[in-house]
């Protein structure tokens, strides 16, 4: 791709503050266009609980075909508590995308931005800059629909794959070498229960395996209780970490509370050839229509997705565009921004404005 044709981009607003957060993050997209060579082409189509109740579908074909087509995704927020299949699970586009585009490797950066205070004791001297990849297709989730329930009892069925696993913690030393470049200590750190099961016996014989095939980057075990215990200690000690779907799941919770709430929390979904970018919050029904949503998450993912083409694409301007993106969000919350999330005053077109104007 030549750096004057323009990105194609799947716009999924999705439910709840999904939108609301939506509309700020496409407008910083729009400025960074206008300052750079970079050009983007949008196209919005649904997917979520309000198309559910309309449809009986979480998305029509047409947004799978639009998905498929795109350089890249930008998802809101999906799901709603009063909207659910007829097994009461939620409707989650987000998954499903996950598990059609085979987008494996979940990506949760979890850093301190000045000024946003983190409950954690020393963390605005010493900093939280984390990422915590999650394999995002298999584990516990394999079993997302396929569980057995009786009278009696529950089972559902956790998987990990040779395949999936290799190319999870190929994915995983790469970013680790990336960030050592960066200034990072390019520490990968294998987080697991491999004491008690075999599965995750399994899944940290093949890190160790990838290990030997990157002995440029710090390869480390730790069990996911002890993590948990460090996180809330020692964040800044971690660097990156890769992890089971499950386990992801809520130690990605986790991090995000260290650095201010999940307003404040970006994502990605990657696979080989997609990529998915939405920020990690819900979708918030009880804020909704009010402009108290945080769009932080939201413009940090697009952040992500920028960063992600210029690998993807070669476009060295898309990865600057990416950190001028960031530089902004910083500016912002170092001038004052203090969302409504953490007690503060400002909605979401107070942060959008402070944003946009530091770009």
């Amino acid at each position: 791709m030549s750096a004057n044709s323009a990105l194609h981009i799947a716009v999924l607003p999705g439910d709840g503050i999904g939108p609301e957060v939506m509309a700020p993050a496409l407008e910083v997209l729009r400025k960074v266009a206008a300052k750079s060579d970079l050009k983007f082409r949008f196209t919005e189509a649904p997917a979520g609980a309000n198309h559910y109740r309309e449809t009986g579908k979480s998305m029509p074909d047409s947004t799978i075909k639009l998905c498929e087509e795109a350089d890249a995704i930008l998802l809101g927020a999906c799901g709603l508590p009063s909207v659910r299949y007829p097994d009461n699970t939620e409707i989650a586009p987000q998954i499903e995308l996950r598990f059609h585009f085979d987008l494996y490797a979940g990506v949760r950066p979890a850093r301190l931005i000045p000024g946003v205070p983190s409950p954690i004791l020393g963390a605005d001297a010493r900093g939280i800059d984390l990422v915590l990849i999650r394999e995002s297709t298999e584990g516990l989730f394999a079993s997302m629909g396929k569980g057995v329930v009786t009278h009696d009892e529950a089972r559902e069925t956790l998987v990990i794959t040779r395949k999936t696993s290799e190319r999870l913690f190929e994915f995983s030393f790469k970013l680790a070498q990336r960030r050592r470049a960066r200034g990072r200590s390019g520490t990968l750190t294998c987080v697991d229960k491999a004491n008690v099961f075999k599965a995750f016996a399994f899944f940290r014989e093949m890190f160790d395996e990838a290990a030997q095939r990157h002995p440029e980057v710090k390869a480390e075990h730790l069990y996911v209780d002890a993590c948990s215990a460090m996180l809330v200690k020692r964040p800044w000690d971690f660097d990156v970490m890769v992890t089971e779907n499950m386990f992801g799941d809520i130690l990605s919770d986790l991090t995000a509370g260290l650095i201010g709430g999940m307003g404040m929390a970006p994502s990605a979904d990657i696979g080989d050839r997609h990529a998915v970018f939405q920020p990690c919050h819900g979708t918030a029904p009880d804020i909704m229509g009010q402009g108290k949503a945080n769009p932080t998450a939201m413009i940090l993912s697009t952040a992500m997705m920028l960063d992600w083409l210029a690998d993807k694409h070669g476009l060295a301007s898309a990865a600057d565009a990416g950190e001028r993106i960031e530089r902004a969000v910083d500016k912002a919350y170092a001038d004052g921004i203090k969302p409504i999330e953490f007690g503060g005053s400002n909605g979401t077109a107070d942060i959008a404005e402070a944003v946009l104007a530091a770009l």
